[in-house]
């Protein structure tokens, strides 16, 4: 398996730990066992330096590598711009091929803003103005609209205001052969809207602390050079593209609706019920991804899709630790744990993936090989995140196979 997670952040996007730099990044990667990484944030000129200095050319067009771990030249920028009276945010991720690319594209986005403030810069430029100058800097360069349902800064969320891409992207549409998902909905959901079975579906982590990396990511069949990448997404090619790891759905910040402040989440039934209003405070709820989805949904089931790329649902390794065991995911015992078992039996997704049962349980502690079992058989109960509140997963390996309940869509 080559596995890639193209959407992370560097150390000079707001919000992210100070540990985001390549050494670090390049570290958890193989303790994940993830083979590439998106660089993220290579408008800015820090890092853009930093990335130039320590990245070296791979053997394949357009990749670099950095301590045995590949790279792409990558970053997101949010753009932020009027359109029919309304004033549209969307987050899109861009792809270079070259660093000489990502330099023109660059020296062209100072005209608009500081590129120094933020990892992630804020353009006043619309989204098929971006298409148009990724393109013009860099032929061989694309863009992938970024976490598509979330309802803030996104492409389709609650509060974009499109709810067709063409609206967005007008005559650029054709150049998007490609959407990122988002933690909060996984391709079963994004096969309810037929208008997306032309688009390949990618799951990144847009990580933004080391150990975040891969929590959702890219699965092919073997590394690619940059045109390879191009092709195998343009054409959706399940024979290089084999599948991609997802969170569960419901685990991310925005799956359900809801209200933060008043602690009132809602399932988009419960919402239409209360017409869209918390019944604590009087204010409009905010419409969660489960919710988005339904409403532009034109299947009655997600099996109608054809030609699709398979995925696999998975719980990152130190929440199954810290689930099975109660304790928190950033505590000593949790990532110690974790340590000992990566350094057992392999990378993190070689465990949650690849390693047969019977060497779980003979090399592992009881319960935390049943959990692994657990997440593996889908039997878990998850309860959704709302409002930019993660949901919470908890995996009891106590319970008899008839008492856990299964997380379905």
């Amino acid at each position: 398996m080559y596995i890639a997670d193209f959407h992370i952040h560097s150390k000079y996007s707001r919000a992210t730990s100070k540990n985001m730099d390549i050494e670090h990044c390049t570290t958890w990667a193989k303790h994940k066992g993830i083979s590439m990484l998106g660089t993220g944030d290579i408008t800015h000129p820090l890092w853009f330096a930093e990335m130039r200095k320590k990245l070296k050319q791979s053997d394949r067009e357009g990749i670099y590598t950095f301590d045995g771990v590949d790279f792409i030249l990558t970053g997101e920028v949010n753009n932020i711009f009027p359109k029919d009276n309304q004033v549209r945010k969307i987050h899109n991720i861009v792809f270079f091929s070259s660093f000489e690319g990502a330099e023109k594209f660059n020296k062209e986005l100072e005209k608009f803003t500081e590129l120094l403030i933020d990892g992630r810069p804020i353009l006043q430029i619309d989204a098929r103005t971006l298409v148009k100058m990724v393109r013009d800097a860099d032929p061989e360069g694309f863009v992938i609209p970024a976490h598509i349902w979330t309802p803030h800064f996104s492409l389709f969320g609650s509060n974009s205001g499109f709810d067709r891409i063409e609206d967005c992207f007008e005559e650029e549409t054709d150049s998007i052969f490609a959407l990122e998902t988002g933690l909060s909905s996984d391709p079963p959901m994004n096969w309810m809207i037929s208008a997306l079975d032309k688009f390949a579906l990618v799951s990144n982590s847009d990580s933004h602390s080391p150990q975040k990396i891969g929590r959702e990511a890219n699965v092919f069949s073997a590394p690619f050079s940059f045109k390879e990448l191009k092709d195998i997404l343009k054409k959706n090619d399940k024979t290089r593209f084999l599948f991609t790891i997802e969170y569960f759905p419901e685990e991310g910040k925005y799956h359900y609706d809801g209200h933060r402040l008043c602690k009132i989440r809602f399932s988009p039934e419960e919402s239409i019920k209360n017409k869209l209003i918390c019944p604590v405070c009087g204010k409009k709820v905010t419409v969660g991804v489960l919710h988005r989805v339904m409403s532009l949904a034109d299947r009655k089931s997600p099996d109608e899709a054809k030609n699709r790329i398979g995925f696999k649902r998975l719980v990152p390794l130190d929440q199954i630790i810290a689930s099975v065991y109660q304790k928190e995911v950033e505590s000593s015992f949790t990532q110690n744990l974790y340590l000992q078992t990566i350094s057992k039996l392999g990378p993190e997704m070689k465990i949650l993936l690849e390693v047969p049962e019977q060497v779980l349980f003979s090399n592992l502690p009881r319960e935390l090989a049943t959990g692994i079992k657990l997440v593996r058989e889908e039997k878990l109960i998850v309860i959704p995140g709302y409002d930019g509140e993660f949901g919470t997963v908890k995996i009891n390996p106590l319970l008899s196979e008839n008492q856990v309940q299964q997380t379905l869509f």
